[in-house]
């Protein structure tokens, strides 16, 4: 086993394999625009009618927040620091469980379109408009980033085409979320897992074969101290322990699944409250799995190089390019499996961006366009929904290019994402569970929840935190042979690398080795709890109590009661006329029982508006 051992290459199959992929995708984009009912209303295309059903929805939500990211980095990162990274089970579970019982619940009764609307209905205009811009400039970045990071992951190992790729899933996003609307992105949704769980699976399958049995990975990863679980460290500026992957973690992931508006636009178009709750647990099931797969593909990896990294024997020229590098190494027997692989993760990347794309078309049609010209009919704000999918795809496209010159900024785009999210969540959290907040607390806690995780994600990016503070694990090359294999490394250096930000080391100030070391993770935590604070303190300094307020807008404790509805059923459904929007019962207030049954469009339309 010497390190010129021989790497497979891509042939004919693999590219069928993957052009399948992206023929059956597109195949449901047209088959949701022609078939049963076209998609009549703008409610239609970007709510699906708000009658999709838990099962698919929960498949979406998985795939969505599984990105191409997912797939090349969870194991490389466990490879490189260790299995501690499974802990994010635990913080799945807190997420979801705040997600379903703490946002969606209000969100899910006043039947909204965009969660933006919340801000307009529990503040005023200007917040709102705050929230949604800084929505639409943290989405396409972060975009541009899912589609761009792994085709370049990817065509260094594979030799895969980059821009051809990158057009390619660009193009094909748009062209379906443009067709088909919401159902179309589900259902894509549905199968892309599928896909990314083949993907997986294969891998894990064939390596636990080529070392001898899941019992020698779990054996050589221990040997090699990666099974670290147990590290309940309290400091805050280690990048994993116990407490910054619960604490840090649930605040991170739950600024992208109870306030994120790709994520609330599907659980809020299920048909009823239950199935929308149901749809977020099921999906909960969905990421363990995803979790699991990718945690013993990083064990794999470490089993099969743990005598010879690649990465330092410099046959790899950036950790990212481990699992298409290992995916090359075992499958290469097997024509078209590397091929499934690449498919994979690219269906992470197909599903993100294609949510991306229709919500901000919903955020664009409910935000922007509704308010300002209230005479359009249905008919032209459906026109108009397609034409904002095609205009993001494009934008997005072009972030992708952006991105391919920024290089080193690609980590500090990622970060930024941490850093949005973070205020986002405190001022959604300040409008559900203070009665006291006003507009001019939520205003300037969002300033200064921003001024907050700025300060320590810019300044974490120009002094980047010390090996001590992340903990990298050792790699081992003392099993290679000094003869470098194919030299197909040569190409242009992977920009993960921050070197073109980094400060002379020399003279690193407490402040630094501090305040900027903070944990990753933590940058969203901090957002969150600086703009709750101030923004409870400006609210009570300007009479946020004097102020009258729609029980609504708030988590109140029927909604935390109404859980247990589902035994009193019966008599919900014989008083469906009475049914107050306010009543958070197990039916969509949206749309009642009759209108169900019909096919006229009128009573749709308007019974979108509560």
């Amino acid at each position: 086993m010497d390190g010129s051992r021989a790497i497979g290459t891509f042939v004919v199959w693999d590219y069928v394999v993957f052009a399948g992929m992206l023929l059956i995708s597109a195949a449901i984009g047209i088959y949701y625009a022609f078939a049963g009912d076209k998609q009549q209303t703008s409610k239609d295309f970007l709510m699906g009618g708000r009658r999709m059903s838990a099962v698919p929805v929960a498949l979406s939500l998985t795939a969505s927040f599984m990105s191409a990211v997912t797939v090349l980095g969870t194991p490389t990162e466990v490879y490189r620091f260790g299995a501690i990274f499974s802990l994010f089970a635990i913080t799945y579970f807190l997420v979801v469980v705040i997600s379903a019982e703490v946002f969606l619940p209000v969100f899910y009764k006043l039947g909204i379109t965009s969660t933006y609307e919340y801000l307009e209905l529990r503040f005023n205009r200007y917040v709102r408009l705050c929230g949604t811009i800084v929505y639409i400039i943290q989405t396409v970045l972060y975009t541009g980033i899912v589609i761009y990071a792994p085709a370049l992951a990817l065509n260094q190992v594979t030799g895969f085409d980059l821009w051809g790729a990158v057009v390619a899933t660009g193009v094909v996003c748009t062209f379906y979320c443009t067709l088909g609307g919401l159902k179309a992105v589900v259902w894509t949704d549905v199968f892309q897992v599928g896909i990314m769980l083949a993907g997986f699976v294969s891998v894990i399958i064939q390596a636990s074969v080529i070392q001898g049995g899941i019992s020698t990975i779990v054996n050589h990863a221990s040997d090699g101290g990666r099974l670290n679980f147990w590290n309940f460290n309290p400091n805050p500026l280690q990048r994993h322990t116990f407490w910054t992957i619960i604490l840090g973690g649930t605040f991170t992931w739950t600024s992208l699944y109870g306030v994120n508006q790709s994520q609330v636009q599907r659980y809020i178009s299920c048909k009823s409250r239950f199935q929308a709750k149901l749809s977020l647990y099921i999906n909960l099931v969905g990421l363990w799995v995803i979790l699991i797969c990718a945690v013993l593909c990083g064990l794999a990896l470490y089993s099969r190089y743990r005598d010879c990294d690649p990465w330092t024997n410099k046959q790899v020229s950036a950790p990212d390019q481990l699992m298409p590098y290992l995916v090359l190494d075992i499958l290469q027997d097997y024509p078209g499996l590397p091929g499934l692989f690449v498919a994979c993760a690219y269906s992470g990347t197909l599903s993100t961006v294609s949510s991306s794309i229709n919500a901000l078309a919903a955020v664009t049609v409910e935000d922007l366009v509704k308010p300002n010209f209230s005479s359009l009919s249905e008919r032209s704000l459906s026109w108009i929904s397609q034409g904002m999918s095609v205009l993001f795809g494009v934008l997005c496209i072009g972030m992708a290019a952006l991105a391919s010159l920024m290089g080193a900024l690609l980590q500090a785009a990622l970060s930024i994402i941490g850093m949005i999210g973070g205020p986002l969540l405190g001022l959604f959290s300040l409008g559900i569970l203070v009665p006291f907040a006003n507009s001019i607390g939520a205003f300037t806690g969002l300033l200064a929840g921003f001024v907050a995780s700025f300060w320590v994600g810019i300044g974490a990016q120009l002094y980047p935190p010390l090996p001590e503070r992340t903990m990298p694990l050792s790699l081992e090359t003392y099993g290679c042979n000094i003869t470098h294999g194919a030299n197909w490394t040569t190409t242009t250096e992977m920009p993960f690398s921050t070197s073109a930000f980094q400060g002379h080391s020399a003279d690193r100030t407490p402040l630094m080795d501090n305040w900027y070391s903070l944990s990753y993770l933590y940058f969203s935590t901090l957002g969150t709890l600086v703009t709750l604070f101030v923004g409870m303190l400006i609210s009570l300094l300007t009479g946020g109590r004097k102020q009258n307020l729609d029980r609504r807008f708030l988590l109140t404790k029927e909604d935390i009661l109404s859980n247990f509805d589902i035994f009193k059923k019966k008599e919900q459904v014989l008083s469906y006329k009475s049914h107050p929007a306010e009543d958070g019962g197990t039916d969509n207030p949206a749309f009642n029982h009759m209108e169900l049954n019909f096919t006229n469009h009128s009573g749709r339309i308007s019974g979108t508006h509560l």
